[in-house]
């Protein structure tokens, strides 16, 4: 299997938990009376298992100290996760899986293109292009027929 049918399929496999992640997040969140305190525990798990992994891995804790070198912005990614876990868990039970996930693709779909057109965060331009709105506008129709029915 060529590398790139593999990170295809890595793609889609993670494309995959995302939403098997809310649902099953939505379980706990029952559970526990809180959404907040589901994702909490989904990363506490998360931390748990990553740290697990790289002790079996091998990969070297030294590479840790290079931390406190990285940009102020490197730093939100935690941030921004625990932001996307804590509104999946709130709004599968309001929205379903299918109309919470269709709005998030198309709200990822929105902001992948302003930061491909203008090279933000160090990705290289891609500027943005009939075609590229007209995929938002189909995944937008695709949102309003999956709200509709």
């Amino acid at each position: 299997m060529s590398n790139t049918v593999f990170f295809i399929l890595l793609a889609l496999a993670a494309g995959a938990m995302m939403p098997t992640q809310a649902a099953i997040n939505n379980k706990l969140a029952v559970a526990v009376e809180s959404p907040i305190l589901a994702a909490f525990v989904s990363f506490v798990v998360g931390t748990i298992a990553l740290f697990v992994y790289v002790l079996l891995s091998g990969t070297p804790l030294g590479n840790l100290a290079s931390v406190k070198e990285a940009s102020p912005i490197a730093w939100i990614g935690g941030l921004l996760g625990a932001f996307f876990v804590a509104a999946a868990v709130t709004l599968v039970p309001r929205l379903g899986v299918a109309l919470t996930f269709s709005l998030i693709i198309a709200g990822q779909m929105l902001v992948t293109l302003v930061i491909d057109h203008f090279g933000l965060l160090g990705v290289p331009e891609t500027k943005v292009s009939l075609a590229r709105v007209a995929g938002i506008l189909l995944i937008t129709a695709g949102v309003v027929l999956i709200r509709k029915f």
